[in-house]
């Protein structure tokens, strides 16, 4: 169960066995951020196909925010697996555009693209 007093919670979920997705909501800063590194850590792991994170409920999203989902996508290229961010929203776009990692991240615009990308295969 989501600690409520947190700034930012993560929930995960699986697409498919081999696709776990972690929906984030609320503030990734500096204080909340690890919030999102211990479940990249642990969701993270050879035998994958892909890792979704989604940023759907992201309200704010920090340079700390951004750092571990760098870290993530890192500990993906690693592994082997295909790190894949779902952002829509300015709140969570804005960032990653203007640090130039929408070059970095394969983007989706929805959870409807993540499931029809991986629920298939």
């Amino acid at each position: 169960m989501p600690d409520p007093t947190a700034l930012a919670t993560v929930v995960a979920d699986r697409i498919a066995p081999d696709v776990p997705v972690l929906h984030v909501s609320g503030e990734l800063d500096t204080t909340s951020s690890g919030e999102l590194t211990g479940p990249l850590e642990s969701n993270v792991v050879e035998g994958q196909r892909a890792i979704v994170v989604d940023l759907g409920g992201v309200k704010f999203l920090g340079s700390a925010g951004l750092e571990a989902l760098v870290l993530g996508q890192q500990r993906a290229s690693n592994a082997g697996v295909e790190f894949v961010v779902v952002a829509s929203s300015r709140a969570a776009l804005r960032p990653i555009e203007a640090t130039g990692l929408d070059a970095v991240f394969t983007i989706l615009g929805s959870m409807d693209e993540a499931v029809e990308r991986y629920s298939a295969k």
